[in-house]
């Protein structure tokens, strides 16, 4: 796709994600309440998206529990701000293995498998307006912990998906998870508006550095909508990058913890730094309401 700035730009908050962050930073949110109310003050700093994990309120450990996740759909719907709200269908393609020379059986504790209707099962009792779709299987980040997503797997969740009338958000690691997004689009598994979000500088898949990430982007086909991160010390700079290429801008405790060297962030002061970022690029920051026409939501 042809690289032009973005002049109209939605902002996704993701509020707390799934990684072992919640002693590294007092305001990374846990309970139902705490996610909600993150949430929430995100979309008063200019977020129009929201994208929520659920965590075990006692542990803190990444959770599927549907009981939670209503409670924090409830909560971000009983607010007097409105948002978009997406939930992550991420959860259940966990797959931790022994040891180098004794891959099976796989390691219990961190392995979490399970079907599709499963996965998508909070999905269909919240009714999301966007749930994401991680589009591909990677080796990730440290250890031996595989992020599982088969072509059989991807399929039926993105037909549920559809059929439930929530967008897919196509969480694409790397070129091949683009690749694989076409080919849901040409079997009519996941429809138009496209909505596409590239994952940039996760280990081990697509690096952050401006020649891959021009990568992703060219591979992102005409007419399709994308959002952008990086993780860790160049999120704060990839605002900026999202929307020179014609993208959207996420940001996140999800994805960074600091607003700077040092500074222990909130989710709404990471909004309010990448929308300075976005307005003083000459660009406009979008609402809710807007998205929804954009992307052709169902609002709930």
């Amino acid at each position: 796709m042809p690289l032009s700035m973005n002049r109209d730009v939605f902002i996704t908050c993701a509020v707390t994600g799934a990684g072992d962050t919640t002693g590294r930073s007092p305001h990374v949110p846990v309970t139902p309440k705490q996610i909600a109310e993150s949430a929430i003050d995100a979309a008063k700093a200019g977020a129009a998206v929201v994208h929520c994990h659920v965590r075990d309120p006692e542990t803190g450990a990444a959770s599927r529990r549907l009981d939670l996740y209503r409670e924090v759909t409830d909560r971000i719907r009983a607010a007097e701000i409105d948002v978009v709200l997406n939930l992550t269908a991420g959860m259940g393609g966990d797959l931790v293995f022994g040891s180098v020379e004794a891959p099976f059986p796989v390691n219990a504790a961190g392995t979490d498998m399970a079907g599709a209707t499963e996965r998508v099962a909070h999905v269909a009792a919240c009714l999301p307006e966007i749930c994401t779709l991680d589009c591909g299987t990677m080796n990730f980040s440290l250890g031996d912990y595989v992020m599982t997503n088969t072509p059989s797997m991807l399929r039926e969740m993105a037909r549920q998906m559809t059929a439930l009338g929530v967008r897919p958000e196509i969480e694409a690691f790397d070129t091949g998870h683009l690749w694989f997004a076409r080919q849901l689009a040409e079997e009519g598994l996941i429809e138009d508006p496209v909505l596409i979000q590239l994952c940039m500088g996760i280990p081990w898949g697509a690096p952050d550095d401006l020649n891959t990430y021009l990568a992703m982007v060219n591979n992102v086909p005409a007419g399709w909508t994308f959002s952008a991160f990086s993780i860790g010390r160049n999120a704060l700079a990839y605002p900026a990058a999202a929307v020179l290429a014609g993208g959207n801008v996420r940001v996140g405790l999800e994805d960074n913890l600091y607003a700077g060297k040092g500074q222990l962030a909130t989710n709404a002061q990471l909004v309010e730094k990448a929308a300075t970022v976005v307005t003083n690029m000459g660009a406009r920051i979008i609402g809710p309401a807007e998205v929804r026409e954009k992307l052709k939501l169902v609002k709930r």
